[in-house]
């Protein structure tokens, strides 16, 4: 059995349990786990912007930036045999 399965198994044996479902009418406790939910999303986005910051302070190219130039080259390089093959 997978840790995933094992997690979801025990996460419904949980909601079973008189105690735990009191816990989840608890207004304070729900708006508490929505924040712990929230926090990956916010990490990564902070962890981004933070990343791209840098990036530009230090005059680097960003992936984005990256990408775009990659994708000008080719199509530099195409409009160049086009151009070749008249």
């Amino acid at each position: 059995m997978s840790l995933k399965d094992t997690v979801r198994k025990k996460g419904l044996e949980l909601m079973g349990d008189p105690r735990v479902l009191k816990l989840m009418q608890n207004e304070q406790f729900m708006k508490a786990m929505m924040t712990v939910v929230q926090v990956p999303g916010k990490v990564n986005t902070f962890t981004e912007e933070q990343t791209e910051r840098f990036a530009k302070m230090m005059r680097l190219v960003s992936e984005t930036e990256h990408k775009d130039l990659q994708r000008r080259v080719k199509k530099l390089e195409a409009e160049i045999e086009r151009l070749k093959a008249r």
